[in-house]
């Protein structure tokens, strides 16, 4: 399969440190990350850690081809907002990326999808480029419902975002019992997941639009199964969890995204 049969869409490997490091061992990883992937020139690698890390991960990073993300943003640009952090004050300590929509703050902290709009469009407005999360949970899929979620979450997430703006956006498919479980979706089960995901987009935006849209997986993504899952053609990288803590791991998984770049070449 040539390149331009994925209408040259870059992989995006991402990775999601949660809450899982302080600031030492977050710069501990990072030094690790740049060392192991070091000058990366055909994927995309966005490194997502906590708030507290992100200025000091972003000095260890700098001239480097990792680039930095937050995990959420609220929003407002500015205000009296107890606790939350908005897109300007990210982007002051070098994030050029963030996350809205995860599944862990749509279900454990209750985010619905016009809340993530709003963080989206927050977002947007500040200069940052968005993953934008979606998936089902293990209920909605056993349930015959998950193109359904999808599709409400799709077009709920993304009201009043333009065409033109889906350039700054990737999108992640989650399936909510995939993420931090072990289990992983089948490489046919996530294919058929992102076609559909991709008919929607093609109905909200068109078919080029639609094309060019990023779309990466996400749930219990390692280096076992990366070659699998990226090698898919409607796949286009990864948005990693717990594989993301370990260097070694997370390099392996960048690797497999930058070998299918290798075959498609």
């Amino acid at each position: 399969m040539s390149a331009l049969t994925r209408f040259n869409r870059r992989p995006i490997v991402g990775g999601n440190w949660k809450m899982n490091t302080t600031v030492h061992t977050g710069v501990d990883l990072a030094e690790g990350l740049t060392r192991h992937i070091g000058a990366v020139e055909d994927v995309d690698v966005v490194l997502f850690p906590p708030f507290p890390n992100l200025q000091a991960v972003s000095r260890v990073i700098e001239g480097s081809a990792l680039r930095l993300g937050a995990q959420n943003v609220f929003w407002e640009q500015e205000g009296a907002f107890t606790g939350e952090v908005a897109a300007p004050m990210l982007t002051a300590v070098g994030c050029t990326w963030v996350i809205v929509g995860h599944s862990e703050r749509r279900r454990l902290l209750g985010e619905t999808s016009e809340v993530v709009n709003r963080k989206l469009h927050a977002a947007l407005l500040g200069g940052l480029h968005a993953i934008l999360a979606v998936g089902e949970t293990r209920e909605e899929r056993h349930g015959g419902r998950t193109e359904r979620v999808l599709q409400e979450q799709l077009h709920q997430s993304l009201a009043d975002v333009a065409a033109h703006q889906l350039e700054a956006i990737v999108l992640a498919y989650e399936p909510v019992w995939a993420i931090g479980t072990g289990e992983t979706a089948t490489p046919e089960q996530a294919r058929d997941a992102h076609a559909f995901v991709r008919s929607v987009l093609s109905v909200m935006y068109g078919e080029a639009a639609a094309a060019d849209m990023r779309i990466q997986y996400g749930g219990s993504v390692t280096s076992a199964n990366a070659d699998v899952m990226l090698g898919e053609p409607g796949i286009d990288g990864a948005l990693v969890g717990g594989g993301s803590l370990r260097a070694d791991e997370f390099a392996a998984i960048v690797g497999s995204a930058r070998a299918v770049v290798s075959l498609e070449s």
